[in-house]
């Protein structure tokens, strides 16, 4: 069956055609490790899991570079919060990672590079720019002079005044014009550094993804992944530095971006208090259930992350659970069945057709196809009594007990002291209780 993808640098849904049927080549933007991972950054990991297996499906010889970036502003902050050293930070940080695509059931991509293994890569590549006018140095820094490049907005669709305009472009007196984006900073003298002929330093966030790309699929390739926020400053300049550099017309043929994951239809972030950690999940919940939560809502549109939701997958997966048996041997799975996968990865309907396998199997009809199917998407990867360990409890823990320990992490707040405010909150949603700060107050419940 032909694959459909929905194409940002077009804005149409469109076959996918790959350059070379032999040689299939996807990257897809892989953590900052600064931070752990919260459930926002699953969503891209099971997508492009899932588009990865389709394409295995049809095509012979599939290489899937997912990176890992161990350098970047964030990550020096970070650390020097910590109190720690940034290789300590991302090794703790890139292990965690890892533990949690094991625990969605990720199959790991054909690559996953980290940048501070290829510097020399992106100094090459900045050298490049450089001698053919698309970068300059002041300063000891460089930059990529965005002018240089006619084709710059496309992938966002929109003029360079209105994207400059509508986002946060880094002020500096070293840039000839405010939208030149850095391929190469100065470090300060405790902050990580590698020499280059502009001084130690470091390179731009940007950069490090075309240079691990160029690297593990060539000048030019069939997709590029993301979450949609990824869309300006960050793949925008990655096309604009790659296709000058590597003097292609083309950088990736086909751009495919997953939308927000939101909490009460909020979107998910720190400010707002309502960051959830993918390592919170794990001694709750089977990775089953919030991979199957990631697939439920189609991945262009938002998805709402709340208790429901959970609750819905549980009882799902509970009732699959009981017709399942490992010693099924599994079939080739028809192409009704996959055909909403291969109409642009339409996961709902997907597990539309595994409810009406599953009606049929419970009547003894095609039971093995059902298993198949569930396992396509990574699902049936725990045995009967590995999931029966994941049955859902009520929280052990009284009403009293929930308030005073909001009003401790309420005053740890206050205090700044967002360590031990994590805590708490991590430390209630073991035992069973979602917390959530909205509108100056804090709200509870059992999940």
């Amino acid at each position: 069956m032909d694959i459909f993808l929905t194409n940002n640098l077009t804005n149409k849904k469109e076959q996918f055609v790959p350059k070379d049927n032999k040689n299939i080549g996807m990257y897809v933007c892989g953590p900052t490790v600064y931070d752990d991972p919260h459930i926002g950054n699953a969503r891209p990991l099971v997508i492009f899991d899932i588009l990865f297996k389709l394409l295995k499906n049809n095509f012979s010889n599939v290489t899937y570079v997912r990176n890992i970036t161990d350098i970047d502003d964030k990550i020096i902050k970070s650390s020097q919060d910590q109190k720690i050293s940034t290789k300590e930070l991302t090794e703790k940080v890139t292990s965690t990672f890892f533990e949690d695509c094991k625990f969605l059931n990720c199959e790991d991509p054909t690559y996953q590079p980290k940048a501070t293994d290829h510097i020399d890569l992106m100094v090459e590549m900045i050298n490049h720019l450089i001698k053919k006018g698309f970068a300059y140095e002041n300063n000891k820094h460089v930059y990529f002079e965005v002018k240089k490049f006619s084709d710059y907005g496309k992938l966002s669709n929109k003029k360079l005044e209105d994207l400059i305009a509508g986002s946060r472009i880094e002020v500096s007196d070293n840039k000839k014009n405010s939208e030149d984006f850095v391929l190469w900073k100065p470090s300060d003298k405790n902050e990580p550094s590698w020499d280059s002929p502009w001084g130690k330093g470091r390179p731009g966030w940007h950069l490090e993804c075309s240079a691990m790309s160029k690297k593990f699929l060539g000048n030019e390739f069939d997709i590029h992944g993301g979450g949609i926020d990824l869309i300006f400053p960050h793949h925008e300049n990655e096309i604009a530095q790659s296709r000058c550099a590597n003097d292609s017309k083309v950088f990736a043929n086909y751009w495919v971006h997953n939308a927000f994951i939101t909490m009460s239809n909020e979107k998910m972030a720190k400010s707002q208090g309502n960051i959830l950690k993918i390592k919170d999940f794990r001694n709750k919940f089977s990775g089953q259930v919030i991979r199957l939560a990631l697939m439920s809502a189609h991945y262009r549109q938002p998805l709402d992350w709340n208790d429901k939701l959970i609750n819905d997958c549980q009882n799902t997966l509970d009732k699959w659970y009981r017709i399942y048996s490992s010693e099924i041997k599994l079939v080739q799975i028809t192409n009704e069945v996959l055909k909403p996968l291969y109409e642009d990865l339409n996961t709902p309907g997907y597990i539309a057709n595994l409810h009406q396998l599953y009606e049929k199997a419970s009547k003894g009809d095609g039971k093995e196809l059902f298993i198949s199917a569930c396992k396509f998407i990574g699902l049936f990867n725990e045995d009967n009594k590995q999931w029966e360990k994941y049955k859902k409890d009520k929280a052990a823990i009284s009403e009293t007990e929930i308030h005073n320990k909001i009003d401790l992490r309420n005053k740890a707040r206050a205090n700044k002291d967002y360590k031990e405010a994590d805590r708490i909150r991590d430390e209630l949603f073991n035992k069973g209780v979602l917390i959530e700060d909205k509108d100056g107050k804090t709200l509870w419940k059992f999940k």
